[in-house]
């Protein structure tokens, strides 16, 4: 029988796709499934620390000292960089939390303010105070904000902290620490609709609250948003210019004599910069920039200098004119601190290193913080994928090289996060976050990671690469963090040719995982919103654009990881669901709950005949005939920042983590 395609056919592709779910899944979803015991004879070789670098968050000037704080490393901690002796010269632990992007000084420089970040309310403080006048004391904890996450601090002239930041499915608050009493008070959400907060700034009268949707925007989520905190009144109004509306989020917010200044996170235009009259919040200019974001902002008389993703630029407000700051050092990468003192800036680099640039003769020093004596160790890890020469792993602002023959690990440098990398014919390719698409390295040629192909910038997010090699196209399923839903991109290594489909799924769903067989890429969606279908898989046509057949699970929960063995294809959930697709017949044919070795994000691939997965504390494999589940690896634990992975090289070889560490494992399944 003939089926035009229309909705009509849509609809009984899915309707065919529920029934056999439901069907299969009565029997089936009764119990949790049972870990085994390892299977005697598996192999597993600790390859060490997967990446070991000071990563770093946040970074701020105090006098002749530069305080920069960790990201994704155990415990957080504060550095102090002597920028005379050019040496780090103390720290302090915090011990809660996995970074530190909030950094303050109060008025007088004797205090600095730190807050963090943490992946659950740990019910600690997560707001600490550091006295620089005896710095060999460690810093202590001074308040806990309700909202999770610190993401921002600022001190008024009165010595008055004021916080803001965010916790997952609540709208961000302006928080207060009063250092006198020792009180933290939420002083109201200004922003309902908005999903975190990511500026403040304040004077004796006000204080300026910025919010926005860079996560979780879209379904009726709030664009940028700029507020004015009446300090005695104890009321909002909302300032935002005109012209920033559009935009996801403020970025920052710095008060500098008489005037604000405010910037925006882009998404579908560029982020721009704008220069507000105290006084007269109603006059301000506001001028874009060549980036996708605008912050750490600095001055000098009238010069602004500001960070963009491209480098470094000025603005003038004298003739309102933006310009890029030239100078002879390398690519700052990302930027997450930048002041201006005696002619010089200073720029603490997401690559681990301080910069000081001397503006009139366009020169720099360029400082490791590593040699300089902080403390390098072990972070959590992103993307994992081998050849028969190397293994890589990615992290913040690096891509560790793992030489299998001599042991050897080298850090290669890629600004954000190579949140998941294949491996082709020795060419290492990257799916880049946040809006730095695709990037490659070859080792044979390159010296460094290099972009190799943009896609739209609001697809921020990649989440999972793979490679059709019947149609020789990388795959690449992305997330839209500030209008919701996601894409699909491909890319020719051949050609160069490249194409990016948006909503493959729907307007709410992610593609979070992407599978290929004999040139049809099945799509994982994921549902982050309280609306709409769970999770969908949907086979795709990835060059001709075009949706084949969908089927969508009744599942309270987004796909997490999908792959494809002989006529099946396999899916996790977010919550440990399992479905397998007979991809002959377009229907599910079996279920089961693993929730017990698989509670969250999770990762899949095929190798010696079997679908492999992994999770935050199992590694475990699939028979191919009756679907059961066995464990290979209990406990494996590994450290993810942002979900496990798992990777296998042409000889079957899985790698994947164990806590920290690199693991290989040579798994025998009897077939």
């Amino acid at each position: 029988m003939q089926h035009s395609p229309s909705m009509g056919r849509r609809q009984l592709l899915k309707a065919g796709g529920a029934l056999g779910l439901a069907a299969a899944a009565a029997p089936l979803l009764t119990a949790p499934a049972q870990a085994e015991t390892p299977r005697p004879g598996t192999t597993i070789t600790d390859l060490g620390p997967a990446i070991e670098q000071f990563a770093l968050m946040s970074g701020i000037r105090v006098g002749d000292t530069v305080y920069i704080g960790s990201r994704n490393l155990t415990p957080t901690r504060l550095i102090a960089f002597h920028l005379p002796t050019r040496k780090v010269v103390s720290q302090t632990d915090l011990g809660t939390g996995h970074s530190v992007q909030a950094l303050a000084a109060d008025p007088t420089g004797r205090y600095l303010y730190a807050g963090i970040l943490t992946k659950a309310d740990e019910g600690k403080p997560n707001l600490f105070r550091w006295d620089l006048t005896t710095p060999d004391k460690p810093a202590v904890g001074v308040g806990r904000t309700e909202d999770r996450d610190i993401r921002e601090l600022a001190v008024a002239p009165d010595g008055t902290v004021y916080a803001v930041g965010g916790v997952p499915g609540k709208a961000p608050a302006l928080w207060m620490y009063d250092p006198g009493t020792g009180a933290v008070t939420n002083l109201g959400i200004p922003d309902p609709k908005a999903t975190l907060a990511r500026a403040v700034a304040a004077t004796d009268t006000t204080v300026f609250f910025g919010a926005g949707s860079i996560l979780a925007g879209g379904d009726g989520a709030s664009k940028a948003s700029l507020y004015a905190y009446d300090r005695a009144a104890g009321t909002f109004t909302n300032v935002t210019p005109t012209e920033m509306e559009k935009d996801p989020s403020l970025r920052e917010l710095a008060v500098f004599g008489d005037r604000l200044v405010v910037s925006t996170s882009g998404s579908t235009e560029p982020a721009k910069l704008a220069v507000m009259d105290l006084a007269d919040l109603a006059s301000y200019t506001v001028a874009p920039s060549d980036g996708k974001v605008v912050k750490n902002m600095t001055a000098n008389g009238d010069l602004i200098y500001f960070a963009t993703d491209s480098g470094l630029h000025s603005y003038s407000m004298a003739n309102k004119a933006v310009a890029p700051l030239a100078f002879d050092g390398p690519d700052l990468g990302e930027i997450w601190g930048l002041d201006y003192a005696d002619g010089a800036l200073t720029v603490v680099s997401g690559y681990g290193f301080v910069g000081e640039i001397d503006i009139a003769a366009a020169t720099s020093v360029i400082t490791e913080l590593g040699p300089a004596g902080a403390p390098v160790s072990p972070q959590t890890s992103m993307g994992i994928a081998a050849d028969h020469r190397y293994v890589y792993v990615g992290g913040n602002n690096v891509i560790a090289r793992h030489d299998l023959s001599t042991g050897k690990v080298v850090n290669l440098r890629a600004p954000g996060e190579a949140k998941d990398i294949e491996v082709l014919n020795g060419v290492l390719y990257t799916g880049q976050y946040s809006s730095q698409g695709m990037w490659t390295y070859n080792p044979s040629a390159d010296e460094q990671p290099h972009q190799l192909a943009e896609f739209p910038s609001e697809q921020n997010r990649p989440l999972d690469v793979c490679y059709d090699a019947v149609n020789r196209l990388l795959l690449v399923g992305t997330q839209s963090d500030t209008e919701g839903g996601g894409s699909l991109w491909t890319y020719s290594p051949k050609t160069g040719k490249k194409s990016a489909f948006i909503n493959p799924v729907d307007e709410l769903q992610l593609v979070r995982a992407v599978a290929s067989r004999e040139g049809v890429a099945y799509l994982g969606g994921d549902n982050p919103t309280t609306q709409g279908p769970r999770g969908t898989v949907v086979a795709f046509d990835p060059v001709a654009g075009r949706e084949l057949w969908r089927i969508d699970l009744p599942l309270d929960t987004g796909v997490a990881a999908l792959a494809v063995h002989g006529g099946h294809l396999y899916g996790l959930t977010r919550k440990g669901g399992f479905f397998v697709v007979d991809l002959r017949i377009r229907r599910v044919i079996h279920t089961a709950d693993h929730r017990a070795i698989c509670p969250g994000f999770a990762a899949m691939v095929t190798s010696r005949g079997v679908v492999y997965g992994v999770s935050d504390t199992t590694l475990f494999r699939f028979d191919p005939k009756t679907f059961a589940v066995s464990t290979v690896v209990p406990q494996i634990n590994g450290a993810w920042y942002s979900g496990a992975h798992l990777n296998a090289d042409a000889d079957g070889r899985l790698y994947t983590m164990r806590g920290h560490n690199l693991v290989r494992i040579d798994d025998r399944p009897v077939i």
